[in-house]
């Protein structure tokens, strides 16, 4: 298992904590000192069966500053959306935890927590 975190986030420290108490091995990514290619980023978008705008922190500075907010919501500019998103990591929504079976979800609720360590 392999969770994208952000140490400053309290999602993430909850999402840890959860696997911890599950007694779950996982492997840590701090996606903004290590952020994800291009492909990578792509395959959790596959596997959360989302687009890019439905995982990206519009509302963070960074994402005014590379003009992501006011890019369309469109096939023709995915490409772009992704690019933006990796080459500015902190404008990827977290926690993303992707079990041992390649299933992903976003860690935010204690749902989605536990649909990933029932899917273990």
């Amino acid at each position: 298992m392999e969770i994208w975190v952000n140490p400053a986030c309290s999602k993430c420290r909850t999402a840890t904590a959860a696997l911890d108490e599950a007694g779950v091995d996982y492997t840590v990514r701090r996606y903004l000192e290590d952020p994800p290619t291009v492909d990578e980023l792509e395959a959790v978008l596959d596997r959360l069966r989302l687009e890019p705008w439905d995982v990206a922190r519009t509302s963070e500075k960074a994402a005014h500053e590379v003009g992501l907010a006011d890019l369309p919501r469109d096939a023709e500019h995915r490409a772009e959306w992704v690019a933006r998103m990796v080459a500015q990591p902190i404008l990827i929504q977290r926690p993303i935890i992707t079990n041992d079976h390649g299933e992903s979800v976003i860690g935010r609720t204690p749902e989605a927590l536990q649909q990933v360590l029932g899917q273990r």
